[in-house]
């Protein structure tokens, strides 16, 4: 092999040590390696490595879109509470952690063989969240079980993870460069099945069964019990609600942690008692106080609206709002007055949802609160509000709320037909899984499930980049020969034997994905599994299979796959709990592929 080889395959290892070791970002990794081999390239014009273009190519893969139009949907889903529509009816009757495993496992895991994994594990932390607080456990004991089931779910469809759309978009690229007389089997939208089905219901099994003695008890870093302020909020029953007739209980209003109701106002004037068994009537008007947090996830509660129709009223369409604090100033012309008295909505174009005045609490309606210097306030605005009160003298400090956005509940249904159409289309090959994904997110924008800001918002660019280098990276090692000459190494290791080149392909590309990422492993080792079948004079089919499931199977390490990073500090968990945990679901899953591919594709 010429020098190009030896180079191309230089950078790779420097490129999977840097990232197990975690010298820098992953992105900055990825894009520092893609520079080396063009750079080396240009100073020597050398044909065995990829031009700029050439490198640069993945970044406008289809498989790389597909992600990015992903994430816009499933933001529709959230911002609308449309992930919690179709899930919440489940999870709210969960009466211990084995039942909450088995009603939000098993949906997740189904959810995730059509949609991107990393969007769903951002969809349904929050949801996880409330299960958790419903039931009084730790969030740990639901995150990282939550993350393996979209990764094993994830493995059975082309649509499941972003590593099945990149596999399956070099596999596309491979047919076309085949000469006359050669034909391979397209790689169909439930193929990776035959081994994910299997692999998902045997490792769902052994999680629920084992996660009780595997998984500890984890506090998260920052608790939601930690934060001091205490807001009085302030909310109605909707007439036409899906709360009417339902127990504070059952409405899930007693779940949030350090949040109770202060009291219930009838619409006949009486004061009913807060009981968990209390009944709730239309229009009741409930006066709750509570952290922050709890705050934020009492707004996602269907059935709940801001009495006397203040936010309603707002020159600013639903869609257009977000969740600001503000600091009530000495200087500000309110003080003193009532909230209601000082007209508050039409001079501000904001309404008031909650009231904080230090640790003291507050009795009744918001409407009745008289401002002071200092109240801290949460108001439903437009983002304009911020700019237009920087300069102004009537609060100190204004700042938006992390995932402040107001939901959109008369949108939940629309989105969710959304993306059933996306699913539908897709798995029944009606349109191409790229342009399924682009009408779908272009639809989320036109019906306002999100704003065109939030859907840029919502994309991980970080991934997107690592992706779209590895492309450059892989197409390196192949043209280069670097591939061709790890792949004789896998087969001297194998001894030429079909079986065992399988099995070191699948540990190979395992490996690689626990030390760097799924998708760059994926792309890394496509080409080295293609080059093993070549040597071998089989269908590279069993192999692209093999690397498509093994670049998925990432159960090890907080890293290799980005669901597992997600939930790893909101989890509270250490490298240990991974290994320990996620050990015999590497184990499930590389035996099943290994009975199954061979029977299947040989």
């Amino acid at each position: 092999m010429g020098w190009e080889a030896w180079y191309a395959l230089a950078v790779a290892i420097g490129l999977l040590t840097s990232l197990a070791f975690r010298a820098a970002a992953t992105d900055l990794l990825a894009v520092a390696a893609l520079a080396l081999l063009v750079l080396a390239q240009n100073l020597s014009g050398s044909a065995l490595l990829p031009t700029t273009p050439e490198a640069l190519s993945g970044f406008g893969s289809q498989g790389l879109v597909t992600v990015a139009l992903l994430f816009v949907v499933v933001t529709g889903l959230e911002l609308t509470g449309g992930t919690t529509l179709a899930t919440g009816w489940l999870l709210v009757k969960s009466k211990n952690l084995t039942d909450a495993q088995m009603r939000l496992l098993l949906p997740v895991a189904f959810l995730s063989a059509f949609m991107n994994n990393t969007p769903v594990v951002a969809a349904m932390m929050p949801v996880v969240g409330d299960l958790s607080k419903q039931l009084r456990i730790s969030v740990s004991r639901l995150l990282l079980p939550l993350s393996y089931a979209t990764i094993l779910g994830g493995m059975a469809t082309l649509l499941g993870t972003s590593t099945n759309l990149i596999v399956r978009d070099l596999y596309q690229g491979q047919l076309n460069l085949l000469s006359e007389g050669q034909e391979l089997a397209e790689l169909g939208f439930f193929a990776p099945a035959w081994v994910g089905l299997p692999a998902a219901l045997l490792g769902l099994a052994y999680m629920m069964s084992c996660s009780t003695w595997l998984l500890p008890e984890r506090k998260p870093a920052v608790s939601l019990g930690d934060d001091p302020r205490q807001y009085t909020v302030e909310l109605q029953v909707e007439a036409d609600g899906p709360l009417v007739g339902k127990t504070i209980e059952e409405a899930g209003l007693r779940r949030l942690p350090g949040l109770y109701i202060a009291e219930i106002q009838r619409e006949s004037g009486e004061i009913a008692p807060a009981k968990p068994q209390e009944r709730l009537r239309a229009n009741d008007v409930l006066i709750l106080v509570g952290a922050l947090d709890s705050v934020v996830d009492l707004r996602k509660i269907r059935g709940l609206a801001t009495p006397d129709e203040q936010s309603r009223k707002l020159d600013v369409p639903v869609w257009r709002r977000t969740l600001v604090e503000a600091v009530v100033s000495s200087r500000c012309s309110l003080l003193g007055k009532t909230i209601r008295e000082g007209q508050f909505r039409s001079r501000y174009n904001a309404a008031v949802v909650a009231v904080a005045r230090g640790e003291k609490r507050l009795s009744g309606k918001i409407g009745d609160v008289r401002l002071e210097s200092g109240d801290m306030l949460l108001l439903e605005a437009s983002p304009s509000f911020l700019h237009r009160q920087r300069g102004a003298r009537d609060f100190y400090l204004t700042s938006s709320v992390e995932k402040g956005e107001v939901r959109r509940h008369d949108r939940a249904w629309l989105a969710l037909l959304i993306t059933a159409l996306l699913v539908l289309a897709a798995s029944f090959n009606v349109l191409s899984i790229l342009t399924a994904s682009m009408l779908a997110a272009l639809a989320m924008i036109a019906a306002r499930c999100c704003t065109s800001d939030e859907a840029r918002r919502s994309i991980d660019w970080s991934v997107l980049i690592v992706i779209g280098a590895a492309i450059g990276i892989g197409s390196a090692l192949h043209k280069s020969g670097a591939a061709e000459m790890v792949a004789d190494v896998l087969l001297g290791f194998a001894g030429g034997n079909l079986m065992l080149s399988l099995a070191a392909v699948y540990l190979a590309t395992a490996l690689c994905t626990e030390l760097i990422t799924n998708n760059a492993a994926a792309v890394l080792m496509f080409s080295i599994g293609w080059q093993t079948a070549d040597k071998l004079d089989v269908s590279p089919l069993p192999f692209v299979i093999v690397v498509m499931i093994a670049a998925s199977a990432s159960f090890l390490t907080p890293f290799g796959y980005q669901t597992n990073t997600m939930v790893y500090a909101a989890g509270g968990y250490s490298f240990r709990d991974y290994f320990v945990f996620g050990l015999p679901l590497s184990l499930i899953v590389f035996v099943v592929t290994m009975v199954v591919v061979p029977w299947v594709w040989l």
